[in-house]
Order: structure tokens, then sequence, then C-alpha cells
């Protein structure tokens, strides 16, 4: 698998990985959006796997001076548990090293939970934090 940042002819591929890696809930997030919202700041990317043209993972990376974020972490699920995912997280975490991001974050749907072990075997841990949100009309 080789990993660079996103092209244009990837979206596609990209938002159907995500659904087939169910990362996408209705009324929730919207690819689409989400794609261009984060490739119009210079401080986030997608980076993307690919064997050939084929998208079999992604992970949308970015920071906002405090802390390194990961979304959209997915690996084709006919691929999965073969260090596909692991290889992508380390990319992210170069990425955000490289931008002088001091802490790497990401946030679990309760729904997801099964990838909590993934990302311990990586050396995150769970911490005490309430997550809010509003959604802006």
């Amino acid at each position: 698998m080789q990993i660079r940042s996103y092209r244009p002819a990837d979206r596609a591929g990209v938002i159907a990985l995500w659904h087939a890696c169910n990362l996408v809930v209705a009324g929730a997030n919207d690819p689409e959006f989400d794609i261009d919202f984060c490739l119009k700041s210079a401080d986030a990317d997608i980076l993307v796997g690919v064997e050939g043209e084929r998208v079999v993972g992604t992970v949308m990376v970015g920071h906002e001076g405090h802390r390194g974020w990961m979304y959209y972490v997915a690996v084709d699920p006919k691929q999965q548990r073969g260090g596909l995912g692991r290889k992508l997280v380390k990319a992210a975490e170069g990425w955000l090293k490289a931008k002088g991001a001091p802490k790497a974050q990401l946030m679990i749907r309760d729904t997801n939970t099964q990838v909590e072990a993934f990302y311990a075997r990586l050396g995150y841990k769970t911490i005490p934090r309430i997550v809010m949100q509003k959604v802006l009309p």
C-alpha cells in the first residue's frame, strides 16, 4: 500500500470506503462536506492508502495548534487486520509531528468500540473528557 495525499479522483473511492467501514452516519456527518471542508485548510489533509488506483485506506488528519486530530481512519474491510490501519495511523502521526502538533487525538463513537483495542495497541489511552457539540445552523 502506498500512502499519499488525497487527489480529487479519489473522492468516490474514499466515500465508498467510509460507507463500507460504517463511518458515515445519517444526520451526523456528510462525507462530501467533510472532504471539502478538510481540504480548505493548510492545517489538514486526507491521507489515502492506495493499491494501484484503488483506495484501500484513509485517515483525515489536522490540527488546531494545540492538538492533532485523526478522523475517518478506515481500511477496506477485506484487508483489515493486515497492518494497513497501523501504517495509516503512523503516517498521520508523522504528518502531525511535521506540523508541530504535540499530541494526537481521536474520538470513537460508542457504537464502534471494537476499534478501541486497536488504538490501545498503538499507545492511545482513554482520557477523562466529556465531548460536547452544538450543530451550527
